[in-house]
């Protein structure tokens, strides 16, 4: 080889063309392009069907006096938009304080089933006792009763106790829902036994290990419970409606229904009074959204 050959650098190789990666999913799979349109467009129906009734509503409460709000084909988009339909909810009912005594009932309810559900999703998952299986099972027959089979129970209990026509009587039966109790347990069951066991030799006792090891891996399923347990107390109307008699104490589902009866029924003050009460569960979902989705697997049912 020359002196020529040798000072001159070698050629690189052209780089090859990146063939186009087909599309996959999760597990690797090729997915066509016919079956991904299929996805999407069930996806958009899907979505239509959730979010449409909502946005309806909301753009019904946008709409003035002079806008008819049956016309045919229907008017999606409110030609003059205005507030002036919340204001007249206000002047209709007292909603503000409806809505902080839904939100009492829900603040309520939400530290309830946090607090109970954690402590006997442990109690269920870790601890070692005799009756552990027979208690799990009574928490998932108690999902299968009906809430409407035991309500007049439920009412001549909170009477017998005297707590007819009070919030705390609204808000005792659901303070501590099972299906909240079995996913916290599902979440504890998830946490590997070696880091206990590990906090057991160093000394840490039973409340020691579930405050500070066991309580903050399932930040998430306890947003999860805590979005149920308000989205439950919130949304509830008949329990309230039974148990409550005094208008002062109503909570925001009951005192809607004032806003249609026999002689007043104005679906935009309906409307208006619905983006009212859907509000703060969207904020709620906003701000624990990001927990929740992570919480849904770390409760999840093991197969």
């Amino acid at each position: 080889m020359s002196v020529i050959e040798k000072a001159r650098p070698a050629r690189r190789p052209a780089p090859a063309r990146e063939s186009r990666s087909p599309l996959t999913d999760e597990h690797g799979r090729r997915v066509r392009a016919w079956e991904l349109v299929v996805r999407y467009v069930l996806l958009l129906i899907v979505l239509a069907l959730t979010i449409g009734p909502f946005l309806w509503q909301l753009s019904t409460s946008l709409k003035g006096p002079t806008e008819d709000i049956y016309s045919s084909p229907p008017s999606f988009l409110p030609a003059h938009p205005t507030l002036h339909n919340y204001a007249r909810v206000a002047d209709t009912i007292p909603v503000w304080d409806y809505a902080l005594n839904s939100l009492k009932v829900a603040a309520a309810n939400v530290v309830t089933n946090c607090v109970g559900s954690a402590l006997a999703g442990y109690a269920l998952a870790r601890l070692r006792y005799r009756g552990r299986r027979v208690a799990t099972l009574v928490f998932v027959l108690a999902m299968l009763v009906p809430a409407e089979s035991i309500i007049i129970a439920q009412f001549t209990t909170m009477r017998d106790l005297g707590l007819n026509n009070t919030l705390i009587g609204v808000v005792l039966p659901g303070c501590v829902a099972a299906m909240n109790v079995l996913l916290m347990r599902n979440a504890f069951l998830n946490l590997p036994f070696e880091i206990e066991e590990a906090a057991y030799v160093d000394g840490a006792n039973v409340w020691q290990r579930f405050v500070r090891i066991a309580l903050p891996s399932v930040r998430g399923t306890l947003a999860v419970v805590a979005i149920f347990a308000f989205m439950g107390a919130w949304d509830d109307f008949l329990w309230p409606l039974i148990v409550l008699s005094d208008p002062s104490k109503f909570t925001l589902t009951i005192g809607l229904n004032y806003l249609h009866g026999t002689f007043a029924n104005d679906q935009r003050l309906v409307a208006a009074g619905t983006v009212i009460a859907v509000a703060p569960l969207i904020v709620l979902f906003a701000c624990l959204q990001r927990y929740f989705f992570r919480g849904v697997g770390e409760g999840a049912v093991k197969g």
